[in-house]
């Protein structure tokens, strides 16, 4: 049986307190199987990506386990949590989230010399001609397209070799031509390392490439869409 290398069993969280509280999870359970590409869909507001941030370690959960690449990120303190997601898990956001004044290459180096790597700048000058941008690492994110900026996020998501690569709407700031390009882009580098995806999105084509689908609405998980046949 593949192994499990996400593991989600009856996850509950509330964000904010008093009468602005909201229910965001509610006894969300999921596996997600090494080397798989999920797609998480369903309306605003239906929990995908406080889901996702779940997933990251970014968000911690109010009841259930949560159990990512074989560790329990329960009572992980932030320091635990900060070294095991530079070590496991690649995050693509919908903004981008680049320093704006650093150049390409320095904004993948960082995690890598946050994470005492011998070669930072070797491996980021490697991680974005493998993204095709071999002749942009001196330009700063504004000197760059949306769409280059998107690939300097998914460069930075790769470097560290993480076993899972999340995506959060990866190509909501994109027109579509781009949109296809950089998802095509992040489909190729997950599969051509192995890696597991995990994307939330609104677009149904862009779900409609991975594995399966897990549609949500208001904080829970539906039952799984069929899964995407494959050849």
């Amino acid at each position: 049986m593949t192994e499990a290398v996400i593991a989600l069993k009856d996850v509950s969280l509330t964000l904010g307190q008093g009468a602005s509280s909201v229910h965001v999870l509610k006894d969300v359970s999921l596996d997600v199987a090494s080397g798989e590409a999920t797609g998480i869909v369903g309306p605003s507001g239906s929990g995908k990506s406080t889901l996702l941030m779940v997933l990251a370690g970014l968000e911690k959960v109010d009841s259930g386990t949560v159990r990512i690449a074989g560790e329990l990120l329960n009572g992980k303190s932030e320091d635990q949590m900060a070294s095991f997601r530079g070590r496991n898990i690649g995050i693509v956001f919908q903004s981008f989230h680049l320093i704006p004044n650093m150049t390409a290459l320095e904004n993948v180096a960082v995690p890598l010399e946050l994470a005492g790597h011998a070669d930072p700048f070797g491996v980021a000058s490697r991680e974005l001609t493998a993204v095709g941008l071999s002749e942009r690492v001196t330009h700063y994110p504004g000197q760059l397209s949306g769409g280059e900026q998107q690939r300097v996020a998914i460069a930075r998501a790769l470097a560290p070799s993480p076993r899972i690569l999340i995506a959060d709407e990866p190509t909501g700031n994109l027109d579509q031509a781009t949109g296809r390009q950089v998802a095509d882009l992040l489909f190729a580098k997950a599969a051509e390392r192995g890696m597991t995806l995990v994307l939330v999105t609104h677009d149904p084509a862009l779900a409609a490439r991975c594995t399966r689908q897990i549609a949500m609405r208001s904080g829970r998980i539906e039952a799984p869409l069929a899964a995407r046949e494959t050849a």
